[in-house]
């Protein structure tokens, strides 16, 4: 039997910036896994739509989709927006939605990987604090799993971590850096834990003005084409049944 599509649906931007990391980490993950067919799908903003890649699945003949939201928590888009989306394919696909790619130890290793990338060492842990800045949420569970991160992440030997959001929570990135600085941590750097560039992140980079270091974005990190495919397979695997189509 063959092995499902898998369908990468991205929240998509006006900012081109977005688009183009989101194709640049696919093509990250079809070179660690050739063979697999792997496509990509916007909720708004950029095409191809995720219903139009649908429609051109089923018209093919595909019957076996996995979805995979492009998102690092579960909010609002991964329990509504995803969900209603694929309700509405034509009815011959069998989709399956995999998990949110975050939490995972392998996004921490990308968010380390990009602050060594901008300067650090590991020798500089112990004396650097982190602000581990994110889009934000109005869900709490998203929230609460960003917190859970950083206390996570501090444990590993940095000076402190604290979270941070661009939007709907606080705080904000530059209240978070000047709270490193009053801690005594040495240097203070900000690590973006976003996808891609747009909006927001740009936002996180405004707030890291006074910060030391400032890592860049997700973006097409080895670490996170791996848990994108460890998703996938997850749901490609598990015994649990397809989403019900409102497709005639």
């Amino acid at each position: 039997m063959s092995q499902p599509v898998l369908l990468v649906i991205a929240h998509g931007s006006r900012d081109p910036r977005h688009a183009a990391t989101v194709h640049a980490l696919i093509r990250r993950v079809r070179a660690q896994r050739p063979g697999l067919r792997v496509e990509t799908g916007f909720l708004d903003f950029n095409i191809p739509s995720v219903q139009g890649v649908l429609e051109s699945l089923a018209a093919e003949g595909v019957r076996d989709v996995v979805a995979l939201p492009l998102l690092l928590t579960r909010a609002f888009h991964a329990k509504a927006d995803i969900p209603t989306v694929l309700r509405q394919a034509p009815a011959q696909l069998r989709i399956r939605q995999a998990e949110v790619l975050g939490p995972s130890p392998l996004l921490t290793a990308a968010l380390e990987r990009r602050l060594y990338e901008a300067g650090l060492t590991p020798a500089d842990k112990s004396s650097t604090g982190v602000v581990l800045a994110s889009a934000g949420s109005t869900d709490p569970e998203a929230i609460a799993v960003i917190a859970e991160i950083a206390r996570e992440w501090r444990r590993t030997g940095w000076c402190a971590v604290r979270p941070a959001f661009a939007s709907a929570s606080l705080p904000r990135t530059e209240d978070a850096v000047r709270e490193l600085r009053a801690l005594g941590c040495a240097r203070v750097a900000v690590a973006p834990y976003v996808l891609a560039p747009g909006f927001l992140p740009d936002r996180i980079a405004r707030g890291a003005a006074e910060a030391d270091v400032l890592a860049d974005v997700l973006g097409p990190a080895p670490e996170v084409a791996r848990v994108l495919l460890d998703r996938y397979q997850e749901a490609a695997a598990a015994r649990i049944p397809a989403l019900a189509s409102l497709g005639a």
